[in-house]
């Protein structure tokens, strides 16, 4: 934990906050802070500063805050990742926020399993945890917002391009000439897909209503690698 990222109900009056939680155990046992010392703080979805130690003890820390830089700017790149299998899902999740990706859309694709949609780390409060855990590793204070979309079709033909909102919509595949590290710069979407790849029917749809193929290079890799190396060259 890089920042200790506070809520709007832990404010007590305009200074001070109260932690009685999680991140009162990280100031006490990790941190080893002791009254009188700064330690890094931000509000969720606001600047960021730093907060003085004014009372600590073993149930509760307090803390003056000040408020006074803007958080880190967002990513170049929205992304539209096919849904991965549950067990990295809360992995993909902490990589986005540590990015500073504004928008994830996890959508559903013919190499997706039904099964994957029905898992606990859908739910909102599992979703923001996690990409609570990156936000505090990269001293980000902006959740970002993660949307759902469980019908390939529907998604591409009447959202995709709204989404784009006329920035270039680049759409990852093997065997293309052009590579996404040599596309222009500036701000795009990126969709990556499910283990296996997307299959042509869904390439030729995105293709035929806004996106553009391009290669992460000339190997296979796996869903959380291509990621990475997607949110990387941006």
């Amino acid at each position: 934990m890089n920042i200790v990222v506070l809520n709007r109900s832990d404010w007590r009056d305009e200074e001070l906050v109260l932690l009685v939680d999680r991140r009162a155990d990280h100031i006490r046992s990790v941190l080893r802070a002791a009254v009188g010392d700064t330690i890094r703080v931000g509000e969720v979805n606001g600047d960021l500063g730093q907060g003085r130690i004014c009372a600590l003890d073993a149930n509760a820390v307090v803390l003056a805050v000040d408020l006074n830089q803007p958080p880190p700017p967002r990513h170049r790149f929205d992304i539209v990742l096919a849904l991965p299998r549950p067990k990295v899902l809360r992995r993909l999740f902490r990589t986005v926020a540590e990015y500073g990706v504004a928008h994830l859309h996890l959508v559903n694709c013919a190499r997706v399993e039904k099964s994957y949609w029905q898992s606990p780390l859908l739910a909102p409060d599992k979703v923001h945890d996690a990409l609570l855990a990156g936000m505090e590793r990269a001293s980000d204070t902006v959740v970002p917002r993660v949307h759902q979309h469980r019908r390939f079709r529907p998604f591409v033909e009447d959202q995709l391009t709204a989404i784009c909102a006329g920035r270039p919509c680049w759409m990852a595949q093997m065997g293309v000439s052009l590579a996404l590290r040599d596309t222009p710069p500036g701000d795009a979407v990126v969709m990556v897909g499910p283990e296996g790849g997307f299959v042509p029917f869904e390439l030729e749809l995105a293709q035929a209503v806004i996106a553009q193929p391009v290669h992460l290079g000339s190997r296979t890799l796996s869903v959380d690698t291509a990621l990475t190396t997607v949110l990387a060259h941006g």
